[in-house]
C-alpha cells in the first residue's frame, strides 16, 4: 500500500507480507507519522508486516505467530501476544506488553523512557544480551528497509554500531526457559556448561 492505511490492517494475517509506506512525493517523515490504524496484525499466525511510520493503539494484540516492524506504536502494544518476532523502531504508548506470554518484541528508545511503558508484571525488558538476538533483530530491520525503503530504518542500520544499545528486548517471563536461543548471558553460558 502506499499511503496509509485503517484499522485491522492485517487481522488474522495467516501468511503473506503486507508492505505499507508512504508515496514517493510524500513530505511526511514516517517514523514521526502514523500510517497504520488501530488493532493492527489483530489474532495473526504466519506472514510479515512492515510499515514505514507509526501504528495506532493495541498493535500486534493476540498476535501469535507473525513478524513486523513499524516505527512506532499507541497504547496497551502487544496485548495478549503470544508468539511472533517484532521490532517498534521509536516510541510505544503505555501499558505495553499487558498479559504477553509469547513471542519477542524489541523497542528502539533513545530517550530511555521505555520503563516508563511497560507493564512488566508478565514481560522481562533488558538491553539485547546475545548476539544472536542482535541478529535477529538487524535481519528484521533490514528486511523493512528493503520493503518500505524506509529513511529511518536505513539511518539506524547505518550506525548500527553507535543505536544497537538503545534497544530493549521484551521476551514473557513464562518463556524465559523455553526459547531455544536464550536471551541472556547468563543462561548461555550454563546451557553450555
Amino acid at each position: 500500500v502506499f499511503g496509509d492505511a485503517n484499522d485491522y490492517v492485517g487481522k488474522g494475517l495467516s501468511g503473506g507480507t503486507i508492505i505499507v509506506r508512504p508515496t514517493v512525493s510524500s513530505p511526511l517523515k514516517g517514523h514521526k507519522n502514523t500510517i497504520i490504524g488501530n488493532t493492527i496484525l489483530y489474532g495473526a499466525t504466519t506472514g510479515n508486516l512492515y510499515a514505514a511510520g507509526q501504528a495506532g493503539e493495541r498493535f500486534c494484540v493476540r498476535n501469535s505467530g507473525a513478524q513486523a516492524v513499524v516505527e512506532g506504536c499507541g497504547s496497551n502494544g502487544f496485548e495478549y501476544m503470544t508468539g511472533g518476532i517484532v521490532a517498534i523502531l521509536g516510541k510505544v504508548g503505555a501499558n505495553f506488553g499487558a498479559g504477553m506470554t509469547g513471542g519477542i518484541a524489541f523497542v528502539y528508545d533513545p530517550d530511555n523512557e521505555f520503563q516508563y511503558r511497560v507493564n512488566s508484571d508478565t514481560v522481562i525488558y533488558q538491553r539485547i544480551e546475545t548476539s544472536y538476538w542482535r541478529e535477529v533483530l538487524k535481519v528484521l530491520i533490514g528486511q523493512h528497509v528493503k520493503h518500505t525503503r524506509s529513511n529511518h530504518g536505513e539511518r539506524l542500520l547505518h550506525s548500527w554500531e553507535n543505536i544497537e544499545k538503545n534497544f530493549w528486548q521484551v521476551v514473557p517471563k513464562e518463556m524465559l526457559d523455553k526459547l531455544e536461543h536464550p536471551v541472556t548471558s547468563d543462561t548461555l553460558l550454563s546451557k553450555q556448561a
